[in-house]
Parts: structure tokens; C-alpha cells; sequence
């Protein structure tokens, strides 16, 4: 994984509100929609910024481009850490990571909300592999591939969890 370093991230925090306080889901995802890394912090300032971004270059290695919106933690953290020259920034450029809070947002709303943060941390990491696992590119196939893939995406979800 480290190798691929064509890759271009998608940088973004959403809010999430835990017994009335609020805390920040921060989460990369790459080109393709599928999302890399998840963290959760109290904050949204320089610290939490690296903190998240050493995390996932640790992880997943160096890239290509990263996609952020206007946050200046951002800009502050890739500083620090040497590579602020490879930040975008875009009107609507960072609508893929935009989208992807929507099905966390969906689930979220299912479950009635978080009660400690460390449920917020597991749900998202286990939310988004499981996404990962069964999102499909349905506009791109055809459906007998889409139903095949789809099984076959279940069948291997059904070993792991057995």
C-alpha cells in the first residue's frame, strides 16, 4: 500500500455532538471514495491536525496531493510536518470526502446519536470498513457483475465475521 504514492487524499472534520459537547470526526479518504482513516478529537486546531496526519502517513505512506477545505489547521499541520506543497484547495473540490459523511451521518441518525467518544472512534473505524467492503461502483458495471460482486462481497463479510 505504502508504494502507491499517486494517490490524492481527501482531508475533512465533521461535527459530531456527544452528550451535548462537540467533537470532531476527522477522516481521509482516497481517490476512489473509500475511506482511509477515521480519528476522533475534542478539538479542531493545529494539534488535533497532526496528530491525524501523522496517523495516516504512518499508515498508508506519503501521497501524491492532499484536497482540503479552508480549515487553517490544516495548512499549519503540513507545515510542520514538510508538505505543505502538496495541498489543493477547491471550491468543490472536496466534495468526495463531503459525500462520504453521509452514510455515517444516516447511521448515526439510526442509532440516536453517540454517548462516549470512545463509541464514536469504534463505530467510525467499523462503519467504515464495512462500507468500504460493500461499496460498489454501481454506475460503472453491469448488474448481473454488480449482484455477483455484491454476493460475493457478502460471502467474504460472513467468513470474517464467523
Amino acid at each position: 500500500m505504502r508504494s502507491f504514492t499517486h494517490w490524492r487524499w481527501h482531508l475533512d472534520e465533521v461535527y459530531v455532538k456527544i452528550n451535548g459537547e462537540m467533537h470532531y470526526l476527522w477522516r481521509t479518504v482516497d481517490q476512489e471514495g473509500e475511506v482511509l482513516e477515521s480519528f476522533s478529537s475534542k478539538t479542531r486546531d493545529k494539534a488535533a491536525a497532526l496528530t491525524f496526519m501523522r496517523k495516516i502517513m504512518k499508515r498508508h505512506g506519503r501521497v501524491k496531493a492532499i484536497t482540503i477545505d479552508g480549515l487553517r489547521s490544516y495548512k499549519a499541520a503540513m507545515k510542520e510536518i514538510g508538505n505543505a506543497g502538496k495541498l489543493e484547495m477547491g471550491r468543490w473540490a472536496n466534495n468526495r470526502v463531503e459525500n462520504s459523511h453521509l452514510p455515517f451521518r444516516r447511521r448515526e441518525r439510526a442509532m440516536v446519536r453517540f454517548r462516549q467518544m470512545k463509541t464514536l472512534q469504534k463505530f467510525s473505524s467499523v462503519h467504515a470498513a464495512f462500507h468500504n467492503h460493500f461499496n460498489q461502483d454501481r454506475h460503472l458495471i453491469s448488474r448481473e457483475t454488480y449482484k455477483a460482486q455484491r454476493s460475493a462481497a457478502l460471502a467474504e463479510w460472513q467468513t470474517f465475521a464467523a
